[in-house]
């Protein structure tokens, strides 16, 4: 049952956020599209509470509880992002504006972008892990019956790190101009 939950609100999330673009951009009725968009945090909150009750049920802390967790715990991290995202090609596609500027690709700005992303990645993490954690005492097995799939988080999120801050090293050496050819006549 948990899995379906699971699985309709991930569903969900992407249909309220294509519902309240199409609204806001395609109907033009952007206070009827923001209120779509508005609800879209509330998928998580039916996520978090199927996952609660399912374990305040008699419910062992299992892989789909943590995969809940993991989804909200990303939602929270990166859903303004993508919600901002969404928003900006959606303007730009349907409504006229400018298109959304492109990452950039080196440089300072490279690297405070990439270290940006791993700290909401962290905060997706501390997230994640901590209903995890909560979902692992509420069902009376302890916290780590319920954090057995955040080993992999924690892997992912060091080498995440590692890459993100790399891009530290290379800003002053992408900022630098290129050397000019010698001239010789």
């Amino acid at each position: 049952m948990l899995l379906a939950v699971i699985a309709a609100c991930e569903i969900g999330f992407w249909v309220l956020l294509a519902a309240g673009m199409a609204t806001r951009y395609l109907l033009r009725k952007p206070k009827a599209g923001m209120i779509l968009l508005l609800m879209v945090p509330l998928v998580d909150v039916v996520m978090l509470v199927a996952s609660v009750l399912d374990i305040h049920r008699g419910g062992e802390p299992s892989f789909k509880h943590s995969l809940a967790a993991i989804f909200i715990g990303v939602s929270v991290g990166f859903g303004h992002q993508t919600l901002k995202w969404a928003d900006g090609w959606a303007a730009y596609k349907f409504a006229g504006a400018p298109r959304p500027v492109k990452p950039p690709k080196g440089g300072r700005a490279r690297a405070q972008r990439e270290r940006a992303g791993w700290f909401r990645h962290l905060l997706a993490y501390v997230v994640g892990v901590g209903i995890m954690i909560a979902l692992g005492l509420l069902s009376g097995k302890g916290w780590d019956a319920a954090t057995g799939p955040a080993w992999g988080w924690t892997v992912a999120l060091v080498i995440d790190g590692f890459v993100s801050f790399s891009y530290t090293f290379d800003e002053a050496k992408d900022d630098e101009p290129a050397p000019r050819e010698s001239q010789s006549v």
